[in-house]
C-alpha cells in the first residue's frame, strides 16, 4: 500500500504565501526557473560551477536539536526539498523510495545516515535504482551560539561532484520521456541548494516563531 504523508499541513493557509519558500506547488518549473536565472551572475570562478564540491550554508533561527531532529527524518524532504515527493518506504529497512519531480517519471531513492552526537545528516540517494547510492548529500547541524555567540542553528551543506553525474550508469533504467540526467543540472546545484537551504529556513523558522515543533505531528506517527 502506498502512504502519501500530508506536507506543512500546520502551517494552514500561510504555506503557500510563506515568504522564502519555494516548491514545486507553488512555483512550477515556468516559474522557478527565470528565479534561478536571475540569481545567477554573469561572472563566476571556474571552480564554483565546475568544481568538485557545492558547499552552501547558512543561519536559522530555530534551536539546534529540534533543526538536527527534523532533518534526520528521511519524509522531511518532501517539505523542504524543491521537487522531491510522495514518500513510501520499501522492503529494505531505512531505504524510502520517492519521485524526484525535476525529472520526467523520476523514482528516487533515498537512505538517510545519522549521527545525533554531533547532528550530521547524510542522505544517500539515487535516482532509478536504490541499489547503489552514489549521490551523497552531507549535512551538518551546528549550535550559532558556539559558533556566531547567538541562538539559533548554522546548517553546513556539501555535495561532492560523483563520476556519474557525467554520466548516467544505468541507462536502461530510466524512464523512456526523460531526456535529461540530474547531473546535467550541476552548474545550477549551487543555487538550487540554496533555494532548498531558504525553505529549510522559512519552514523551521515560522514553525519556531509560532511555537510550532519543528517535525510536524504527522511524522511522529
Amino acid at each position: 500500500m502506498t502512504t502519501v504523508y500530508p506536507m506543512l499541513n500546520d502551517l494552514g493557509d500561510d504555506a503557500a504565501t510563506l515568504p522564502g519558500l519555494t516548491r514545486i506547488e507553488t512555483h512550477p518549473r515556468p516559474v522557478a526557473e527565470p528565479i534561478v536565472a536571475e540569481r545567477i551572475r554573469s561572472v563566476y570562478p571556474h571552480d564554483a560551477i565546475y568544481g568538485d564540491f557545492c558547499p552552501v550554508q547558512g543561519y536559522v533561527d530555530a534551536p539546534p536539536r529540534p533543526l538536527y531532529e527534523w532533518l534526520a527524518d528521511t519524509r522531511a524532504l518532501s517539505e523542504w526539498t524543491y521537487g522531491l515527493r510522495d514518500f513510501t518506504t520499501t522492503d529494505e529497512p531505512g531505504l524510502w523510495h520517492a519521485y524526484d519531480r525535476l525529472g520526467e517519471d523520476t523514482e528516487i531513492y533515498v537512505r538517510t545516515e545519522c549521527d545525533p552526537h554531533v547532528m550530521t545528516v547524510d542522505y544517500h540517494c539515487a535516482w532509478d535504482q536504490g541499489q547503489h547510492l552514489w549521490m551523497i548529500y552531507l549535512m551538518r547541524v551546528v549550535d550559532a551560539q558556539i559558533v556566531l555567540n547567538k541562538p539559533g542553528s548554522v546548517v553546513l551543506w556539501n555535495n561532492c561532484r560523483h563520476p556519474f553525474y557525467d554520466e548516467n550508469p544505468f541507462p536502461e533504467l530510466a524512464p523512456p520521456a526523460r531526456e535529461e540526467w540530474v547531473g546535467d543540472h550541476w552548474g545550477m546545484f549551487n543555487i538550487g541548494h540554496q533555494i532548498e537551504l531558504d525553505n529549510i529556513t522559512a519552514i523551521a523558522e515560522y514553525r519556531h516563531s509560532h511555537g510550532l515543533p519543528l517535525t510536524p505531528e504527522w511524522m511522529s506517527r
